[in-house]
């Protein structure tokens, strides 16, 4: 018999009752390490309490309105992520999946309004995840995210991870709208794209006119010791979609824009019965004026420096089962030559919780608050969970 709830995840035999910045409590009374902050998306740790008193404060005023009416809340996070990016203009969703739906609708129609209609091609990279929606999907283009939900929605040119020179120049012709691209992938196994080939990207579209869309859900709002990740490149786009971290937990999302790539979307092209609600967006605006403050980020970026180091260390102490330390700031990546699944399965042993990722990476993003000492018992039990992973190799 079906469970009550739609059994799509493979879900762990672990249920929490509460939380506290870097750490979780199960139902059982155990505390976990948390190194996963729900995916990259609790940024300030669990029940900051920043976010706690804002997200209180809004709740005994109004819950939701509607956007058929200004919204005081919405109106002040727009302002301040447009002071603090590239962006003109922003659109509040609540998910990275549904920005990702409106960055391709933005982009096709800045092009059909420019009067060429048939500009419609969007360019992705292999190991890209950019959502689920039947968009996001024939975004990627990949069998796993893909098979046996066809027709595809046609419009996506794919090219490999890390694609430059002739081969990503001769995919740009007078078809293609934009290239949509994760400054560093996530789901893909915490690969960063050097700022080289940011900059490469950015020279190619301002050369083509292609809109240069980036999917910062996962790298964004701080993760990488920048507020967003292309900042390190100076690379940036005309189009940007960001998710998780920006709400600390609470579901919302945003496409931010520049003027003219936001120029074809007028009333009526676009619009969502929650997004940018008042509760959304004031908890958001709690999330980003803390994390955009230099001190924050000068401290993400110091303890990044740290968790490296002592991954680095850990990697060398256990080279059967670790190939190499990946990624940026405090979204890092352990490449396993042992089963990823394994070193994660071996993590709860230990109470501390890690996500998977495809190129065999066991992701770890844990809160922008870690401290210190969280970093370093992180490191200890990771090197336990590694540890009982050649014991049972060795069985085997």
């Amino acid at each position: 018999m079906i469970p009550s709830v739609l059994p799509t995840y493979n879900r762990a035999p672990l249920s929490f009752e509460s939380g506290e910045g870097s750490w979780l409590v199960a139902t059982d009374g155990t505390r976990y390490l948390d190194l996963g902050a729900g995916i990259a998306v609790n940024a300030l740790g669990h029940a900051h309490p920043a976010l706690v008193a804002a997200l209180t404060a809004q709740a005994n005023r109004i819950w939701h309105l509607s956007n058929l009416y200004h919204i005081p809340e919405q109106e002040a996070l727009a302002d301040a992520l447009v002071e603090k990016t590239f962006a003109d203009t922003v659109f509040f969703t609540n998910s990275g999946t549904e920005a990702c739906e409106l960055a391709v609708k933005m982009a096709r129609k800045y092009w059909y309004d420019k009067g060429q209609p048939d500009r419609v091609n969007i360019v992705t990279f292999s190991g890209a995840f950019h959502g689920r929606s039947s968009a996001a999907i024939a975004a990627v283009g990949s069998e796993k995210m893909t098979k046996g939900f066809g027709p595809l929605l046609p419009g996506f040119i794919h090219l490999p991870f890390g694609a430059h020179g002739s081969v990503l120049q001769n995919a740009i012709d007078d078809t293609v709208a934009a290239i949509l691209v994760e400054p560093v992938q996530g789901e893909g196994g915490i690969r960063p794209l050097p700022d080289a080939c940011l900059k490469g990207l950015r020279d190619l579209c301002d050369e083509t006119g292609a809109l240069l869309i980036y999917d910062e859900v996962q790298c964004g709002m701080g993760r990488t010791g920048k507020l967003f990740a292309h900042e390190w490149s100076g690379a940036a786009p005309d189009i940007m979609m960001i998710a998780k971290g920006i709400g600390g937990g609470f579901p919302l999302g945003a496409v931010l824009a520049t003027e003219a790539a936001a120029a074809g979307m007028t009333v009526g092209t676009h619009g969502s019965t929650y997004g940018g609600n008042p509760l959304a967006c004031a908890v958001g605006k709690a999330v980003l004026d803390i994390v955009a403050e230099p001190a924050f980020l000068d401290e993400v970026n110091r303890k990044a420096g740290l968790f490296r180091q002592r991954l680095e260390g850990l990697v060398a102490s256990h080279p059967d089962i670790f190939e190499e330390v990946r990624g940026a700031g405090l979204m890092l990546g352990l490449k396993c030559r042992a089963a990823n699944t394994d070193l994660v399965q071996a993590g709860y042993a230990q109470h501390l919780l890690t996500v998977p990722a495809a190129d065999n990476v066991v992701r770890l993003l844990p809160a922008l608050t870690i401290t210190d000492d969280e970093i370093a018992e992180a490191v200890t039990r990771l090197d336990a969970a590694a540890t009982a992973v050649a014991a049972k190799e060795a069985r085997a």
